[in-house]
């Protein structure tokens, strides 16, 4: 009779534990999947910040794009080409300081006026011609335009070498070839202002925000 209510005891104590321990088990349970939800919740909130940067990312392609549809062309040399040497400065044998030609299409929708410089990448980035506020309806600019045939209202910038307008290649005899990079920036302002006399950089950072579009024009020049 002991033995019996003891096992009888016995079996109620275990049936007890197993109840605990099921309740200890979907207690468990019910703490893993609140914690898949939560931790889908923040997965969530981490793609929508993806789809975001994503978003941010494409609209940065849309305006590289729009840059690389505008073209920027002279009929004096190809990209990537030598320039001719008429158009070097006159401290180089044959030099004239004739400035470029120049001519650009499918500028971007929008456009109030252009920029433009040209810039020795090979040497510390030795302005040779910047100018601003080139009207919106300008499409090229002649040969020998620096100083004689700019556009109405576009105004030339003073370069490197201290003199207002178009400065041509002068790199050292023997330093190897040059990079002259042309670029034209179309414009969301009608005009923009500027030190009379900026380096690159900063004529960059003038133009931040402003720019619509941009292409270049790399041309090579060495004595």
């Amino acid at each position: 009779m002991d033995i019996l209510m003891f096992s009888t005891r016995c079996s109620k104590r275990l049936s007890q534990r197993k109840l605990r321990l099921l309740f200890v088990m979907i207690l468990t349970l019910c703490a893993v999947i609140f914690t898949g939800c939560s931790g889908k919740t923040e997965t969530t909130g981490v793609t929508a910040t993806a789809e975001r940067t994503t978003l941010s990312t494409t609209v940065g392609i849309t305006s590289t794009t729009a840059a690389s549809t505008m073209k920027l062309t002279s009929s004096a040399f190809h990209n990537n080409s030598a320039i001719p040497v008429k158009y070097a400065n006159t401290g180089v044998p044959g030099g004239q300081n004739i400035s470029i030609p120049l001519g650009w299409q499918d500028a971007p929708a929008g456009t109030k006026s252009f920029a433009i410089s040209i810039i020795d990448t090979s040497a510390n980035n030795w302005v040779h011609w910047m100018v601003i506020n080139i009207p919106a309806a300008t499409t090229s600019l002649p040969e020998g335009a620096s100083g004689k045939k700019m556009p109405a209202g576009s105004k030339e910038l003073t370069n490197t070498f201290g003199t207002p307008g178009y400065g041509g290649p002068q790199p050292p005899p023997g330093s190897g070839p040059h990079n002259y990079v042309t670029t034209i920036y179309a414009l969301n302002v009608d005009t923009a202002s500027m030190s009379e006399q900026p380096a690159a950089d900063r004529f960059e950072q003038a133009l931040d925000g402003k720019v619509l579009a941009k292409t270049s024009l790399t041309g090579m020049f060495s004595q």
